[in-house]
C-alpha cells in the first residue's frame, strides 16, 4: 500500500492540473464583456453628445467593448480607452463635411463610471465653447488626455492637477470648425506642478498672458517632460536665467508666436538634449549666440519671423551634424553667406535637408560651396539682395526638391547644371535680372518638375533657345514666365503640357494666334490664365468650356471678336487694351455671378451697359473706360455692397448720373469723365462716405457746386471741370481735410475765392496721398495716360476758365504743399500776393487772362511771360511792361 502512495499522489496532481486547465480553457472560451455599469455610462454619454454623421451608431448591443472607439482590458472587461477623435481631418476636404463629422453637445459626468480609463481623446471635434468639465480631474487613472482642436473654452480647470498618472496632455486651443472666438485661458500654471509623470504638454493657443512671471519655473519642475509646446499663448515674460535645469529630458520645445522681446536666454543652451526648437515670431533680438553650438542634438531649428535678429549668420551651424531643418527667414541678418556654407562644406556628414534664409538683408554672390550640402531638399534664399549667377555647383544638390531665389538682384546667367536636378519639383527664379540663353540642357533631367516661375526685368535679355521640336521631360502644373523671349510663335513645347492648372506668359514676345487645340485643353482645367502684354492676335476659339477658370488676363494684346463668356466661377476678367467689339452680354450677371473685377477698357465695345451688372453682389471693380458705350448708366445699384471702383470714362453715355450710386456703401473711386452726362450731381452720393476720388469732368453737369462734398472726409481727388456748373465756391468745401487734387475749371463759377481755402489741411502738410493714388491706379490699371499723370497733379488746384472775381486770398500762403495753381481765365483782380512767391513746393503757376495789377512778385521763379499774359495792368519781369519808379 505504501508503495502505491507516490503513484496516487502523482495521479492526484495530474487530475488537479487537468481540471484547472479545463476550467481555464472554459473561461477563456467565454468572451469578456464590459460591465453593465460602464455600458450604461457610455449610453448616457452618447445621449448628451450631438453626432450629425452617426459616428456613434455602433454604440448598441450588450458588449460595449466592441463599440467603435472603445477598448477594454482583455481580462477584466473594464473600459480602458475612449477614442472619439474625429477621423475626418479638415485638410482632407471641405469645411462643411468636416463640421458635419464633428461631435458636440455636452460631456456627461457618467464618464466617471469608467474608473479604469487611461486614454481619452476628444480631439478635432466642435464643442462650441464648452468649458472643460471640472470632473475630468477625477479620472485619476488617465495617462493620455487629448482635447485639441475641439473648441473648448474658458478657464482650464485646476482640478487637472489630480491626474497624477498623466503622461500626455494636449489642450491645443485652435479650432478647425468654429467661426466665433474660442479661448482657453489660465491665470496660473501651478496646477501642472503635481503632474510629475507628464512627458507631453501642449497648451498652444491658450491665453496665458495673465500667468505670473515664474511660469517657466513651474514647468521646469516637470522632470519627465520630453515635449513642451506653448505656441501662441500670449506669453510676454521670458526669464533670461534659471537657477537650475530640472526638465533635462526635454527634446522638443515650441515657444513660437509669443511676445518675449528679449535676447536669447542663457538657460536655453543647457538643454543639450533638444532635438527640435521652435522660436518663431517671438521678437527675439540681437545676434545668434555662439552657445547655439552646444545644442549638438538639434534636428530642427526655427528662428524665423523674429524681425529683429541681426548680424551675420554664423559658421557653427555647419558643426551641428544632426541638423536637418534650419529656418532663419524674415529677420535682419546681413552680410554674405560664405561662412555659413564654409561650415557646411567642412562637415561632410551634414544632414541638412531644409534651409530657409528668405526675407533678410543678405548680399553677395552665391558661393560655390552651396553644392556641398548634399542632402538639401528645400532651399529658399528669396527676398534678399544676392547678385551674380547661380553657381554651377547647384547641380550637385541631387536631392533638391524646391529652389527659390526669387526677389533678389541676380543679374547673371542660369547654369546648365540646373538640368541635373532630377528630383526638382518647384523652381522659382522670378523678380531678378537674368540674362543669357536657356537651352534644352537646362531642363534635360528635370523629369519631376511641376512648377516654374521665371521672370526678369524688361531691360534684361533672357531667351528660350530650345529647338522647335523639343519635347520637355516634365509635365508642368503651373508656369509663370515674364519678360523672357519665348515667341514669336506659340511654343510647341508648351503645347504638349496637358496638366497645367495655372499659366502666366506675360510679355514673352508671342505675336501668334492661340493654338485652338491647346487653348481648348487648357481652358477646361486651368484656374489662372494670364497671357498679357504680348501681341497675340485673332479671336478666341468658340464654344470653349471654362469650368474652373477664376482669373483670366488677356490684356494688352490684339485680340478681337465679341466679348467672351467665361466660367461662372470667374472672379477676375482683365481684357483691357485689345480690340474686342460688340456689346457686353445682357445676362452677364448670370454668366459670371462670382465676378469681382471686370477690366475691359480701351476696346471697341459698344451698346448699353447691361443692368445685370448690378446683380453681381461680389463685384469690386468695373472698368469700362475708352469704349463706345452709349445710353444711360443703369440705375440699379442697390445690391453691390462691396463695389468700390467704377470707371466708365471716355464713352458716349447720356442722361443723369443714377441716384442709386448712393446706395454703394463701399464706393471709393468714381470716374465718369468725358461722356455726355447731364443734370445735377445727385445728392445721394453724399451717402458714400468712403469716396476718395471723384471725376465727373468733361460732361454737361449743371446746378451749383454740391455742399454735401464737405462730408467726404477721405476725398483725395475732386474733378468737376468742363461742365456747366454755376454759383459760388462753398465755404463748406474748406473742411475737406484730405483733398490733394481740386479741379473745377471750365465752368460758370462766380464770386470770390474763399479765404478759408488756406485751411485745406492736405495742401498744408502734403501727407497721405500715396494710398489714394494707389486706389486710382488699381481701378485704371495704371496704364491710362490721363491717370498716369495723377502723381504729377497731386497737390494741385485748378480754378481756371470760370467767372471768379476779387483778389487772391493771402491765406493761400498757408498751402505750403501746393505744387500747381491755375487761376487763369477769370476776372480776378488786385495785386498778386507776395506770399505766393514763398510757397516752397510751387512748381506750376498760371495767372493769365485776369485783371491783376501791380508788379509781379516772382523775381527768379516763374519767369515765363505766358503765365501773366492778358493782365494789362501787370508790370515787371518777365513782362515787357516796366513798373513805374516809386515817387
Amino acid at each position: 500500500m505504501a508503495a502505491n502512495k507516490p503513484y496516487l499522489l502523482v495521479s492526484y496532481l495530474l487530475f488537479l492540473f487537468l481540471f484547472n486547465l479545463n476550467s481555464l480553457l472554459l473561461v477563456r472560451s467565454t468572451p469578456i464583456q464590459c460591465t453593465a455599469t460602464e455600458r450604461r455610462a457610455l449610453i448616457i454619454l452618447r445621449e448628451a453628445l450631438t453626432d450629425p454623421s452617426g459616428r456613434l451608431s455602433s454604440w448598441s448591443g450588450e458588449d460595449c467593448c466592441t463599440w467603435k472607439g472603445i477598448k477594454c482590458h482583455n481580462q477584466t472587461g473594464r473600459v480602458t480607452e475612449l477614442d472619439l477623435r474625429n477621423p475626418y481631418h479638415l485638410i482632407n476636404g471641405d469645411r462643411t463635411s468636416y463640421k458635419s463629422s464633428c461631435l458636440g453637445g455636452e460631456i456627461n459626468s457618467s464618464l466617471l463610471q469608467l474608473e479604469q480609463i487611461t486614454y481619452l481623446d476628444l480631439s478635432l471635434n466642435d464643442f462650441e465653447g464648452l468649458e472643460i468639465p471640472q470632473f475630468f480631474g477625477e479620472l485619476k487613472s488617465l495617462r493620455y488626455l487629448n482635447l485639441s482642436f475641439a473648441s473648448f473654452a474658458g478657464e482650464i480647470p485646476a482640478s487637472l492637477e489630480n491626474l497624477w498618472s498623466l503622461e500626455y496632455l494636449d489642450l491645443y486651443a485652435d479650432s478647425f470648425s468654429s467661426t466665433g472666438p474660442r479661448e482657453l485661458r489660465s491665470q496660473s500654471l501651478e496646477w501642472l506642478t503635481p503632474l510629475s509623470s507628464l512627458k507631453y504638454l501642449n497648451l498652444g493657443f491658450s491665453k496665458l498672458d495673465g500667468v505670473a512671471d515664474h511660469w517657466l519655473h513651474t514647468l521646469n519642475m516637470l522632470p519627465s517632460l520630453v515635449e513642451l509646446r506653448l505656441h501662441w499663448c500670449e506669453l510676454q515674460g521670458l526669464p533670461l536665467t534659471l537657477p537650475s535645469i530640472n526638465f533635462t529630458s526635454l527634446s522638443v520645445l515650441d515657444l513660437s508666436e509669443n511676445s518675449f522681446n528679449s535676447v536669447f536666454p542663457q538657460w536655453l543652451f543647457n538643454l543639450t538634449g533638444l532635438t527640435e526648437l521652435y522660436l518663431t515670431w517671438d521678437f527675439f533680438s540681437g545676434s545668434i549666440p555662439a552657445e547655439f553650438a552646444n545644442l549638438k542634438n538639434l534636428r530642427v531649428l526655427d528662428l524665423s519671423d523674429n524681425l529683429n535678429l541681426e548680424g551675420q549668420i554664423p559658421e557653427f551651424f555647419g558643426n551641428l551634424s544632426k541638423l536637418e531643418f534650419l529656418d532663419l527667414s524674415a529677420n535682419n541678418f546681413h552680410g554674405d553667406i560664405y561662412e555659413l556654407f564654409s561650415g557646411f562644406s567642412g562637415s561632410p556628414n551634414n544632414k541638412l535637408e531644409t534651409l530657409d534664409l528668405s526675407s533678410n538683408l543678405l548680399i553677395g554672390e552665391l558661393p560655390n560651396s552651396l553644392g556641398s550640402v548634399k542632402h538639401l531638399q528645400h532651399l529658399d534664399l528669396s527676398s534678399n539682395s544676392f547678385w551674380g549667377s547661380i553657381p554651377t555647383s547647384i547641380g550637385s544638390l541631387s536631392k533638391l526638391i524646391k529652389l527659390d531665389l526669387s526677389y533678389n538682384m541676380m543679374n547673371g546667367t542660369i547654369p546648365e547644371s540646373l538640368g541635373e536636378l532630377s528630383w526638382l519639383v518647384d523652381l522659382n527664379l522670378m523678380a531678378n535680372s537674368w540674362n543669357g540663353i536657356l537651352k534644352e540642357t537646362h531642363f534635360m533631367n528635370l523629369r519631376k518638375l511641376e512648377n516654374v516661375r521665371l521672370t526678369t526685368e524688361p531691360t534684361s535679355s533672357l531667351v528660350f533657345g530650345v529647338s522647335d521640336g523639343w519635347s520637355p521631360p516634365f509635365k508642368l502644373k503651373s508656369i509663370q514666365l515674364e519678360n523672357c523671349m519665348v515667341g514669336p510663335s506659340f511654343p510647341l513645347w508648351l503645347q504638349v503640357q496637358n496638366q497645367l492648372t495655372s499659366v502666366i506668359l506675360k510679355n514673352v514676345g508671342i505675336s501668334d494666334t492661340i493654338p485652338g487645340k491647346w487653348f481648348s485643353l487648357v481652358s477646361a482645367q486651368v484656374n489662372y490664365l494670364v497671357l498679357s502684354q504680348n501681341r497675340i492676335r485673332g479671336e478666341l476659339p468658340d464654344q470653349l468650356s471654362y469650368p474652373n477658370l477664376n482669373l483670366i488676363d488677356l490684356s494688352c494684346n490684339n485680340f478681337g471678336g465679341p466679348f467672351p463668356s467665361w466660367s461662372t466661377n470667374a472672379t477676375d476678367v482683365l481684357l483691357h487694351e485689345n480690340s474686342f467689339s460688340g456689346p457686353i452680354p445682357e445676362n452677364i450677371g448670370a454668366l459670371m455671378p462670382r465676378l469681382k473685377k471686370l477690366y475691359v477698357s480701351r476696346n471697341h465695345l459698344s451698346g448699353r451697359i447691361p443692368s445685370s451688372v448690378c446683380d453681381i453682389e461680389g463685384l469690386n471693380i468695373v472698368s469700362l473706360r475708352n469704349n463706345m458705350f452709349s445710353g444711360q448708366l443703369p440705375n440699379c445699384w442697390h445690391r453691390s455692397f462691396v463695389l468700390w471702383g467704377i470707371d466708365v470714362s471716355n464713352n458716349s453715355l447720356t442722361g443723369n448720373i443714377p441716384s442709386s450710386l448712393g446706395f454703394l456703401p463701399s464706393l471709393s473711386v468714381l470716374l465718369l469723365s468725358n461722356n455726355n452726362l447731364d443734370g445735377e450731381i445727385p445728392s445721394s452720393l453724399g451717402n458714400c462716405s468712403g469716396l476718395t476720388s471723384v471725376d465727373l469732368g468733361g460732361n454737361k453737369m449743371s446746378g451749383t457746386l454740391p455742399l454735401w462734398v464737405q462730408n467726404l472726409s477721405s476725398l483725395f481727388m475732386l474733378r468737376l471741370g468742363s461742365n456747366l456748373l454755376s454759383g459760388n465756391i462753398p465755404d463748406e468745401w474748406c473742411r475737406l481735410q484730405n483733398v490733394h487734387i481740386l479741379d473745377i475749371s471750365g465752368n460758370n463759377i462766380s464770386g470770390p475765392i474763399p479765404k478759408c481755402i488756406g485751411n485745406l489741411t492736405a495742401l498744408v502738410n502734403g501727407k497721405g496721398s500715396d494710398v489714394f493714388e494707389g486706389l486710382i491706379k488699381v481701378v485704371t490699371r495704371g496704364r491710362d495716360p490721363e491717370y498716369n499723370s495723377v502723381e504729377a497733379n497731386v497737390n494741385s488746384i485748378d480754378l481756371s476758365s470760370n467767372h471768379l472775381s476779387g483778389e487772391i486770398p493771402v491765406e493761400m500762403a498757408n498751402l505750403i504743399a501746393l505744387r500747381i495753381l491755375n487761376l487763369s481765365h477769370n476776372h480776378l483782380s488786385g495785386p498778386i500776393p507776395k506770399s505766393l512767391a514763398s510757397l516752397p513746393s510751387l512748381i506750376g503757376l498760371d495767372l493769365s487772362d485776369n485783371n491783376f495789377s501791380g508788379s509781379i512778385p516772382f523775381v527768379t521763379r516763374f519767369n515765363n511771360s505766358s503765365i501773366y499774359e492778358g493782365n494789362p495792368l501787370l508790370c515787371g519781369t518777365p513782362l515787357p511792361t516796366k513798373c513805374p519808379l516809386p515817387i
